[in-house]
């Protein structure tokens, strides 16, 4: 029987993977991803998983599928900037029982659902910013996604997100009782680079750091890591290539995060105009997360009515100072502290307060492309780059909602869903 496999195989060879099949794309307007004015009359063909043309009237090659999407625009596929895959609504459980009590194989089996949805409401790339106590499952479930065994967006993963000894939790147990944790815990300068290293190894694309957190029960939230740590850190990940991410809400944790060399600052509540300008100097660009804020808001019995809490207020603050003082605005919610697939929620509170439609439809593609170091492959439509494109029934650059309403969905040239 092998005689005859091994001789079946030197007549036909291996087994090619078919290439996708040629696509031109007939929408009503095309929004590339970094012009605020959409494109009335565009056209885009796909061959392979590239994009091979844009403009009007284009020819489609011989045996190209034409798929026409009238009243529609085409668009980058979104990117997603702040997530966790493996947490779902804390209104549904909290987030300690999610630590503690569910079992890893029920979080990951939830987490693949999760990314389907994620990819089905039209966020073709997602960075991913922990796993909450799962380890390191977010690699196994992007190796699933790129392998074609479960459908999803292109992840990048943080892995454990790395905090200071004693600064995260769950807690509230017997003293010196071991208990798992939601990240992993280090002290000093060797531990913290030990830490970035091994994760690293363990198949981590973005490394994230708590430059701030509450010590105890009740407490406010005060620096945790080091200058120094958050430093030797940061330089370990940027040796290997990796981008950094850094969870501040407290205008010295994020002083530190800006001295260090984050990529990105996640948060950013307590941020004032000073800081701001700083991180504008640098290009360091914030994910404000509004839709987590308003969403554990919400759970805690807030209506969604005026006056808001204090921490909705501050995080829409925040949010406005960064706009004015020239921030990079990064489109990431923390989506799994709400519900995944409702990415848009965040996008939808951005606009509500004051970013043009179209500024945060740039933001979601070629802002966060540009803020993950994906410039150059993902979040426009333009010719070479990757073809994750998706198509909205309507025109999104008016009314920011629209993106809701996903028609299509192509990652790679191939569709996801649509006709």
């Amino acid at each position: 029987m092998r005689y005859w496999l091994a001789l079946l195989l030197l007549i036909t060879g291996p087994a090619i993977a078919a290439e996708p099949q040629a696509l031109l794309l007939r929408p009503m307007q095309v929004f590339d991803g970094v012009d605020p004015a959409p494109h009335p009359g565009w056209e885009v063909l796909v061959e392979g998983d590239r994009i091979a043309a844009v403009g009007p009237k284009l020819t489609a090659p011989a045996g190209a599928r034409i798929i026409d999407l009238p009243g529609q625009t085409l668009m980058p596929g979104m990117i997603e900037g702040h997530s966790h895959l493996f947490l779902h609504p804390y209104n549904e459980t909290s987030w300690d029982d999610q630590v503690l009590h569910e079992p890893l194989a029920l979080r990951t089996a939830r987490a693949v659902a999760h990314a389907r949805a994620t990819l089905m409401a039209g966020f073709t790339t997602e960075r991913d910013l922990g796993t909450e106590g799962a380890g390191y499952a977010d690699v196994g479930l992007k190796k699933a996604i790129d392998q074609g065994i479960v459908p999803g967006p292109r992840l990048m993963v943080a892995t454990r997100a790395i905090v200071a000894l004693g600064a995260y939790g769950p807690k509230g147990f017997e003293p010196g009782l071991a208990i798992p944790q939601g990240a992993q815990e280090v002290s000093g300068v060797d531990d913290i680079v030990r830490a970035v290293r091994g994760q690293i190894a363990a198949g981590a694309d973005v490394v994230k750091f708590y430059a701030d957190y509450h010590w105890g029960p009740g407490e406010p939230t005060r620096a945790t890591l080091s200058l120094a740590e958050l430093q030797a850190g940061t330089e370990a990940a940027h040796d290997a290539g990796r981008i950094v991410a850094v969870h501040a809400a407290t205008a010295e944790g994020m002083r530190r995060a800006i001295a260090a060399g984050a990529d990105t600052i996640e948060h950013g509540y307590g941020g004032t105009p000073e800081v701001f300008k700083a991180m504008a100097a640098k290009h360091i660009a914030l994910c404000p997360t509004l839709a987590a804020t308003d969403a554990v808001s919400r759970y805690h019995g807030w209506n969604g009515s005026d006056p808001a809490p204090a921490a909705v207020l501050e995080n829409r603050q925040s949010f406005r100072i960064a706009r004015a003082t020239g921030v990079p605005i990064c489109m990431g919610g923390d989506v799994g502290v709400f519900t995944h697939g409702e990415n848009a929620r965040e996008m939808e509170l951005m606009a509500q307060e004051g970013m043009p439609a179209a500024q945060v439809l740039i933001a979601t593609t070629s802002g966060n492309a540009r803020a993950f170091h994906l410039d150059g492959k993902l979040g426009a439509v333009k010719v070479g780059l990757l073809a994750d494109l998706i198509a909205v029934g309507g025109d999104p650059t008016r009314d920011v909602a629209i993106v809701r309403d996903v028609r299509l969905v192509i990652k790679g040239g191939e569709v996801a869903k649509g006709p």
